[in-house]
């Protein structure tokens, strides 16, 4: 399997683990890098994900879809390393790979409007 695949599934493991305990403590955590520049970042990240699932608050969207999203959010409209399909492309098949059956395409349909927002803003710049 890809290492880069590998590296993602960790990331979301890492943020699927803390999301049942307080971030709001602070506490340094010993995981991959990745995963602490999105817990830097979560608030804005959150942010992004919630315009565009209003009609599913954070604490109503499963754990596992929600670790994938702000992941995917991280590398799609703040790291920006990465093409976008590829980032797409990832989250569906972690989607696929960890979450439930239809999951993917919820995950999908967010990220293309991130993406979809994110063109706006560089377009207008």
């Amino acid at each position: 399997m890809d290492p880069r695949h590998l590296q993602r599934i960790k990331t979301i493991q890492n943020l699927f683990a803390l999301s049942f305990k307080s971030l709001k403590n602070n506490v340094p955590f010993p995981g991959d890098p990745k995963t602490k520049k999105i817990l830097e970042l979560r608030k804005e990240i959150d942010e992004k994900i919630y315009r565009f699932a209003k009609k599913y608050p954070l604490e109503k969207i499963a754990k596992t879809e929600l670790a994938i999203l702000r992941l995917s959010v991280y590398e799609l409209a703040i790291e920006r390393k990465l093409p976008e399909k590829v980032v797409i492309d990832e989250a569906i098949e972690l989607a696929k790979d960890l979450s439930g059956d239809k999951s993917y395409a919820f995950i999908n349909a967010i990220l293309g409007k991130i993406l979809d927002d994110e063109k706006k803003k560089h377009e207008s710049i």
